[in-house]
């Protein structure tokens, strides 16, 4: 029996194991998700394996979309038994994609055990800036990385942050959201503001980022008292959680926030979120490309960002919404001021979020993946 459970799927479809260090409620992992719910499944048998146990929040999503995750390694979680059964997992497939650096340079060693016969083709995606990884991530993930057939990024900056001597053999490829029709239905709008105590004149700013350092939730908080002192209207609202809970709940009583700023914890109703809030808001330090920045502009909200990541290829300031400086909560602050201020330059700025979200249709990015592994799988039949 297969370690990522019985298949009754046809054998001649190609077998692919995703690979991701958790399922938590992330951008790489909800990219994923979205990814499951449009993969070709009469071409494809796609398995997905992860390795954080504390991390399964997505796990239920997968199996409604038809995949059932495994944990590698369970019940003990020890490394050991890690390895094995992800050594046993990708003999038993055609294709291995992994969304996680360290992942990813655990798989290209474990493959070169396997007997030639029983190697998997290996791709990866780069979600997240290199320098935001661990130095010793960074140099084991460059020196193997050569191992790979094909290798993604998520946005040029992603890409520009990968060592010089590796880059080239990078393609930048967006990964995209499901889009839905455009324009929020006023009954959950009407709806979740009622639930979160926000008035029709208040402007609801809403950030979707987990209690992350880089996420840099201290330039979001002193931005926010800072422009509420300015612009009283202005109401916040930020859905994530993590190791920082406790200590951005410090930050938040230190500044006084109050109700004013309400941190939701992990929440499945974003969609609903969006369409309550009247702008979105990333504070950020390091970025890829952010999934609730795409999901932003579905919503035709403007958004309001740090320059950082793929972030200034995607929100052009001025247009899509305004950027700040990263780490410059006066810049923020003066951003979210001026946004609050003016309904009509919300609305220009939210339509011409709206207008750009076809770019993000997770279909085309899946098309060329699945388009990849059948090529790859092809030249190794040769």
């Amino acid at each position: 029996m297969s370690v990522l459970g019985p298949s009754a799927t046809p054998t001649d479809r190609i077998k692919v194991l995703w690979l991701i260090k958790g399922l938590g409620p992330g951008g790489a992992e909800q990219l994923l998700l979205l990814a499951a719910r449009t993969v070709d499944r009469n071409r494809f048998d796609v398995r997905v394996g992860y390795a954080r146990p504390d991390k399964t929040h997505l796990v239920q999503e997968f199996e409604s979309a038809g995949i059932t995750p495994v944990r590698l390694g369970a019940p003990s979680g020890g490394v050991v038994a890690q390895v094995r059964d992800l050594r046993r997992a990708m003999s038993e497939v055609d294709v291995v994609h992994a969304h996680s650096p360290v992942l990813a340079s655990l798989g290209r060693v474990v493959a070169r055990t396997l007997p030639p016969g029983q190697r998997p083709t290996l791709v990866s995606t780069e979600h997240n800036e290199w320098t935001s990884h661990r130095a010793l991530t960074r140099m084991v993930n460059a020196l193997t990385a050569p191992l790979d057939a094909q290798r993604w990024a998520v946005s040029d900056q992603v890409k520009s942050t990968i060592w010089a001597g590796r880059r080239s053999a990078y393609e930048v490829l967006i990964h995209g959201i499901e889009l839905t029709t455009p324009g929020p239905d006023p009954s959950v709008r009407a709806r979740v503001r009622a639930g979160l105590g926000v008035a029709d004149d208040e402007v609801l700013s809403l950030t979707v980022a987990n209690l992350r350092t880089n996420k840099d939730y201290p330039n979001l908080l002193r931005a926010a008292s800072a422009a509420m002192r300015v612009e009283p209207r202005l109401r916040f609202a930020a859905v994530g959680q993590g190791p920082l809970a406790e200590e951005m709940a410090a930050l938040h009583a230190e500044l006084g926030l109050g109700d004013r700023f309400q941190f939701l914890g992990y929440r499945r109703d974003v969609a609903d979120l969006m369409a309550a809030a009247d702008l979105f808001t990333l504070a950020s330090a390091h970025e890829g490309l952010p999934v609730a920045v795409m999901e932003a502009f579905a919503a035709g909200l403007p958004v309001v960002a740090t320059s950082v990541g793929g972030l200034p290829q995607q929100v052009v300031d001025g247009v899509q919404g305004r950027l700040a400086k990263p780490g410059d909560p006066d810049a923020l602050s003066s951003a979210l001021v001026d946004l609050a201020g003016s309904s009509e330059l919300r609305a220009r700025m939210g339509a011409a979020a709206r207008a750009r979200a076809p770019e993000y249709d997770i279909r085309r990015a899946v098309a060329l993946q699945e388009q990849a592994y059948a090529r790859l799988v092809a030249a190794k039949d040769r």
